[in-house]
């Protein structure tokens, strides 16, 4: 068989950041030993979700170039992302991997009009500085997104809505033709009847653009709906990865099993009467020796408090979890 080639290949990469000053300084692993892999010609929606400090965003950052990691490598097609974004490869890696941001008014200057951004991304990144042809890279790439190009033309930021203006972003990432799109809770802030029409724009992408997208969230109910493949993280830690159907239906690991069970249902007659306190930060998790999740999980044991678990593979899907070792 022919050996499959990578579009995005992370390999056990690990971020630690330093807390605290003096003799209370301690190391901190905002990720740790994360791994997967997008296949290039395969194009897909893959999700890293979980609760707000899990690592999600500072993972994506490490795959941008933005952030180097401390240990472990991100390839893109094949070659290291730091040496791409650091090197003459820095416009080519710019042009074929972009991102969406959680925001969409802090992507845009409020004293700059926002086509302004649309046109000096399409004359310098595909039209080699002509105007024409800037402004018809412009319309197209709005056209997809469902907006005119006079819908935005001369117009500022607070002229529009969120929704509006999440969808100007998607669109300025389109222009350039990139192959890959980091999406960084891009339905956080927008209308809960937007988020499907912003989840099937990243469909559409997928399946006629031949675009893959990581999409990173902490709402189950929008990532079960994209996503091909899904990543749970837990303090920095991937604790399950597969399927979105064998992630999310059948749940492995005992923190997707509350993540899911946290999750309500739109049925009046059956209320859930569990508690959990996932959502605050708490440094122990980080710190602590052996599992992240042996704290909370009410399957620890006693091996959970001393030894890290290993990733086993259960079929299609990758849990980390002394239960199944």
């Amino acid at each position: 068989m022919p050996t499959r080639q990578m579009l995005l290949s992370i390999n056990d990469v690990t971020k630690v950041f330093t807390i605290g000053g003096g003799f209370h300084r301690a190391r901190l692993k905002a990720v740790d030993q994360a791994s997967f892999a997008l296949e290039k010609g395969k194009p897909e929606i893959f999700t890293l979700a979980g609760e707000s400090g899990c690592g999600k965003t500072t993972l994506a950052k490490i795959v941008l170039g933005l952030l180097e990691p401390t240990e472990g490598v991100v390839l893109y097609n094949g070659t290291s992302v730091q040496e791409l974004a650091q090197g003459d490869q820095r416009s080519r890696f710019n042009k074929e991997v972009q991102a969406v941001f959680q925001n969409p008014f802090e992507t845009f200057n409020p004293l700059r009009p926002v086509d302004t951004y649309l046109l000096e991304t399409a004359r310098n990144y595909v039209t080699n500085g002509t105007n024409g042809a800037a402004k018809d890279a412009v319309a197209e790439a709005l056209h997809l997104v469902g907006i005119s190009y006079e819908g935005v033309e001369r117009k500022y930021p607070h002229e529009f809505s969120g929704g509006q203006l999440q969808r100007i972003s998607i669109a300025r990432a389109l222009i350039t033709g990139p192959s890959l799109i980091i999406a960084d809770e891009p339905v956080s802030m927008v209308d809960a009847s937007l988020k499907m029409s912003v989840c099937n724009l990243f469909k559409v992408l997928k399946e006629e653009h031949k675009v893959s997208v990581i999409y990173i969230t902490h709402d189950l109910a929008t990532a079960y709906y994209v996503s091909d493949r899904i990543a749970i993280m837990f303090r920095g830690n991937i604790v399950e990865l597969g399927p979105v159907n064998a992630v999310l239906v059948d749940p492995k690991h005992p923190y997707t099993q509350i993540l899911k069970d946290s999750v309500p249902e739109p049925d009046p007659d059956n209320k859930w009467a569990g508690r959990i306190k996932l959502s605050s930060f708490e440094e122990r998790d980080f710190l602590r020796k052996g599992c992240k999740f042996a704290g909370r999980c009410p399957q620890v044991k006693d091996i959970c408090e001393q030894q890290d678990p290993p990733m086993i593979n259960l079929g299609d899907v990758m849990v980390r979890c002394h239960l199944y070792a």
